[in-house]
């Protein structure tokens, strides 16, 4: 049993837990999701690396997930393009010489498509938008039927597709990932668009508890990550089972001891 508490309570403390169906049954506590978020950015492993010059290798230590290599990297200007496929590498991977091609190809088709669907949002984020643009009910032209129209399961060609969008359009364009896509498609219900539409529930029920997140992740990161990015990140993290190990290398940083510096535990 938890003995009272004393001294001050931190603001963390009464943070509302995030309600995320999508993420597993029970609420994320609003602190965990802080930690794993400070994790997925500042985790770092360990690699033996030996380069054709060498005689013998050594470790060294590289970004545990993929912030660096993709929320960390800048927008590309002007039309979508080369750099926007190099982006989406940094996400999911490199691509062979013939799926490169097919992603480059395909941000050429898609960029009509992007273009509507900016303006159809009218500056709106993803999460300001009414229900009804989630919905089939409000079809055709909605902001639903045009993320659908980008690839509903996430495919390799599609996947690239998507997260090059979202790096363009962080509040507007929802990732998509085989991961995520399991873990959300479950929670559909009738007269949904697309699993965009759970996206957009979650967020739209979680509202200051997101909020809250923003302003926290922001502060401990210097760079701002969108609640829309946040939440793919928890709900990647908690259906590949590595939300565990993301809130222990954001509990291990120095950014995580700076912040809990002075807060007065429990005690058993």
């Amino acid at each position: 049993m938890l003995a009272p508490m004393t001294g001050p309570v931190h603001a963390d403390d009464v943070r509302p837990a995030l309600d995320l169906p999508s993420a597993g049954p029970e609420p994320l506590p609003w602190s965990t999701a802080l930690a794993a978020v400070l994790g997925y950015a500042r985790g770092r492993r360990p690699l033996r690396y030996r380069s054709p010059i060498e005689r013998e290798g050594r470790w060294v230590q590289v970004p545990a997930f993929g912030h660096d290599r993709f929320d960390a990297r800048p927008v590309p200007a002007g039309p979508l393009g080369d750099d926007d496929v190099l982006v989406a590498e940094g996400l999911h991977g490199r691509l062979d010489p013939d799926g490169w091609t097919a992603v480059r190809t395909c941000l050429d088709d898609v960029q009509p498509a992007a273009e509507a669907l900016v303006a159809r949002a009218a500056g709106r984020a993803f999460w300001e938008l009414p229900d009804e643009e989630l919905s089939v009910l409000g079809e055709p032209g909605t902001v639903g039927a045009a993320l659908r129209g980008l690839g509903e399961l996430p495919d390799q060609r599609a996947r690239y597709v998507v997260a090059a969008l979202h790096h363009r359009h962080p509040a507007l364009v929802p990732l998509s990932n085989r991961a995520s896509w399991l873990q959300t498609v479950p929670h559909l219900r009738e007269g949904d668009s697309s699993v965009a539409a759970v996206v957009h529930r979650e967020l739209r029920a979680n509202p200051a508890a997101f909020a809250a997140l923003e302003v926290a992740a922001a502060e401990l990161l210097g760079r701002e990550l969108t609640r829309l990015r946040l939440h793919d990140v928890l709900v990647w993290l908690a259906g590949t089972l590595r939300l565990t190990t993301a809130v222990a290398l954001g509990e291990s940083t120095e950014e995580w001891r700076q912040r809990t510096a002075g807060r007065t535990g429990v005690s058993r």
